[in-house]
């Protein structure tokens, strides 16, 4: 069977497809997003080696996953997530890869770590999920990430961190931002509320669809601390060292080690 077959199940799905359409869809929102990913897998290879057990926390489709895994085979990655619809997709798309695993778990129960099958990870990675989470939430969440990242391991995030102190440089980069966005809306990408409309109509993410919006709502309101706040919370939590080793002009990418 060819790959693309494989991506295809019985049903017709092309997960592939829907992987894709994921990708371009919050491309349109972070055009750099490659570039976050290739950073973070350069960080991961020069920390902990090309054939770490990696968590992908909030995997959604298993973005990072899927870039793990074609630039170091020998890898495996346990997925967690919430989201039905995503973990739908993320289950068709890697279905009959043994080097994954998808876990279905609240990042905001306090015994979401009982259900991952492993207690340790060479690596625990995440882009453009945790500012879902209120600050307390999120700093609860980093200790519980401290004691799951093997002692030499890494934990990267890469998300918005806002920088309050730089006002105009602020406004300035989110109109650039916008305008850019603006022109490629305009050329036909497909927005959050686009994207989930088509899974809605879709018959086999139709259900999961609905069980998406029932748990989480339209969007959640979280916070945006900075790179500051994520770094000192992080070695509050238990890690060694933390600092940026990535940033755009309104994301940044967190590594710390423990």
């Amino acid at each position: 069977m060819t790959e693309t077959a494989a991506r295809v199940n019985v049903a017709g799905t092309d997960w592939r497809a829907w992987q894709e359409s994921w990708d371009r869809q919050q491309e349109w929102y972070m055009p750099d997003r490659e570039e976050r990913f290739r950073v973070m897998l350069d960080m991961v290879e020069a920390v902990v080696g090309s054939e770490p057990r990696v968590l992908d926390l909030a995997c959604g489709t298993g973005s990072i996953t899927d870039r793990l895994l074609k630039r170091f085979p020998k890898a495996v990655s346990v997925g967690v997530d919430l989201d039905p619809a995503l973990l739908t997709i993320a289950e068709g798309y890697f279905a009959g890869d043994e080097r994954v695993t998808f876990v279905t778990a609240d990042l905001t129960d306090p015994e979401w770590p009982a259900a991952l099958p492993h207690g340790s990870y060479d690596a625990v990675l995440t882009a453009t999920a945790l500012h879902w989470l209120r600050i307390g939430p999120l700093a609860t969440l980093y200790g519980q990430i401290a004691g799951l990242v093997a002692d030499g391991g890494v934990f990267m995030n890469a998300d918005h961190m806002k920088d309050d102190t730089t006002p105009r440089i602020n406004a300035a980069e989110r109109a650039h931002r916008h305008a850019g966005m603006d022109r490629a809306k305009a050329a036909g990408a497909l927005d959050w509320a686009d994207w989930w409309a088509l899974a809605a109509k879709d018959p086999v993410l139709a259900a999961p669809t609905a069980r998406r919006f029932e748990i989480y709502g339209e969007h959640a309101e979280g916070d945006t601390p900075s790179l500051d706040w994520h770094a000192s919370t992080l070695r509050a939590a238990g890690f060694a060292e933390a600092r940026a080793v990535w940033a755009s002009p309104s994301d940044s990418l967190v590594l710390a080690v423990k």
